[in-house]
This record gives C-alpha cells, sequence and structure tokens, in this order.
C-alpha cells in the first residue's frame, strides 16, 4: 500500500512539475513575442481591413501581410533578425475603377542587427530597410527600389514590454514617372501579458509621415493575443481594432479591423 501511495505521490509530483515547465515556456514565449526581434522562428500571417472616406466613401481595402521573421546567430554576442513583409492587397468599390486592383504589393525587408545581451537593460537593434517594387498591378505599389536606415530600442520588464521601432526608406531607383518615396515609420509599442493564461494585451501606432506628399497617417492598434497549441503546433491568435487619429485626403476612415495567426517554431 506504501509503496502505491508513493508512486501516486511521485507520478502527481511529476505533472505538477510538468505543468508548471509549460507555463514557464508559454510564458517565455509570450515575452519573446512581444519583442519585434526576439530569436524566435515565426511566421504570422496578418490581416488588416479598413474602409474610406471622401471622395472614395464606401471603398475598402484589405491586405494580407505574410510576415516571416528569420533569426540569424552572428558569432557569440550578435543577431541578425531578418523581417519580411509580403503583402496581398483587395481593393473594392472605388469610384476610379482603376483603383480596384487585387493582387501582390511591394515587399519591405529589414534586417537587424541585435545584440544578444541587453545593453543597460535594453534591447536594441538596428540595420538597413529595403524596399522592393514586387507589386503585380501598378497602383499596388510605387516601381520604386527603396533603401534606408531602422532601428528598435525596448525594455521588458515583468509581464510589461515598452519600445518603438523606426525606419526611414527613400527610393533609389524605379519608374522616373511614378514619384519618388520619402517615408518616415514610427512605431511605438506598449503590451502587457496576463500571467495566468499568457494573454497579451497590446497598444501600438504605426504612423508613416509621407515627406513627398506632406501627410501624416496614423492608425492606433488595440489588440488582444492569445497562445494555443494544435497537436505539436504552437500558434498565437490576435485580433483587434484601428483607430485613425490621421489619414490622408480621401484615406481611410475612423475604425478598422485587425487579425492575426502567429505560427511558432521554438528551437
Amino acid at each position: 500500500m506504501k509503496k502505491i501511495i508513493m508512486v501516486l505521490a511521485a507520478c502527481a509530483i511529476s505533472a505538477q512539475a510538468q505543468e508548471a515547465s509549460q507555463a514557464d515556456k508559454a510564458a517565455e514565449l509570450a515575452k519573446k513575442l512581444a519583442n519585434p526581434v526576439a530569436a524566435l522562428i515565426s511566421l504570422p500571417l496578418q490581416y488588416n481591413y479598413d474602409e474610406f472616406g471622401g471622395a472614395n466613401d464606401g471603398a475598402s481595402k484589405s491586405v494580407l501581410n505574410v510576415q516571416p521573421v528569420v533569426p540569424l546567430s552572428i558569432g557569440e554576442d550578435w543577431n541578425l533578425i531578418i523581417r519580411t513583409i509580403v503583402p496581398l492587397i483587395e481593393q473594392k468599390d472605388f469610384p476610379l475603377d482603376a483603383m480596384n486592383e487585387s493582387g501582390l504589393g511591394d515587399v519591405v525587408q529589414s534586417f537587424f542587427f541585435s545584440p544578444k545581451a541587453p545593453v543597460g537593460g535594453w534591447i536594441l537593434a538596428t540595420g538597413p530597410v529595403g524596399l522592393y517594387p514586387t507589386a503585380s498591378e501598378d497602383l499596388l505599389g510605387g516601381e520604386k527600389w527603396g533603401a534606408g536606415p531602422t532601428a528598435l530600442a525596448l525594455k521588458q520588464s515583468g509581464p510589461w514590454t515598452v519600445g518603438a521601432l523606426v525606419n526611414h526608406i527613400w527610393s533609389v531607383a524605379g519608374e522616373d514617372d511614378r514619384a519618388d518615396i520619402s517615408t518616415t515609420l514610427l512605431q511605438p509599442f506598449l503590451s502587457y501579458i496576463v500571467q495566468k493564461t499568457k494573454t497579451t494585451v497590446g497598444l501600438n501606432s504605426e504612423s508613416t509621415y509621407d515627406w513627398e506628399g506632406e501627410a501624416w497617417a496614423i492608425p492606433v492598434n488595440m489588440t488582444v493575443s492569445q497562445l494555443f497549441k494544435i497537436g505539436p503546433q504552437i500558434m498565437q491568435l490576435t485580433l483587434g481594432v484601428r483607430y485613425w487619429a490621421e489619414s490622408p485626403d480621401n484615406g481611410p476612415g475612423d475604425l478598422g479591423a485587425r487579425a492575426q495567426l502567429t505560427f511558432l517554431f521554438p528551437k
């Protein structure tokens, strides 16, 4: 009888240890997902929906961003994080029929060189960003090659992550009859992880300033993300709403929506 009790107790302790280990792994993954330059292979599929106002009232734009993230170790002290954004675009119900197109947009690819260890408690990264004229239709892209710098700084303290990502892209080559590109991206972000459920509540802005057109676009995104697992595959589902604090003339209206499914491939 004593042996049976000891075996049952050992099984219970082992099960508790496994649960604690799984909870720790989930917490670590949630924290890495809050860090855009974490050493974590992932494949986010991000869907954004916006309706337009002004002269384009009633029109809509749907974008599915395929955003693979590939980290590479460079020696003992550095990582190279390659973040790529491949947009698949559908535009509908624009008064100008030529705007009603669907297909591939221009690809943006960032190369972040990041120290493996935080610097003074901050996670830092910097490197080049490139713009590739891959659009399948003229109006879905700028028909320009672009390049510029990008940088990121963030701090993680307990369940909190706060930071910002910035870049600037200038056109360097392309079709002469298309407008030059000079665009700044400012992306401050804040997130909080609910420890019990590993749910992440996030707030960010993906603000851009078009220096050629002298126009701001300031969407503010509020999201809730949840880790889950189907079989061996770990994923995170994100749902959110977007408020356009500022948009170009005849651009997106007040509200938009976001949904994202991220496939995770931890080592």
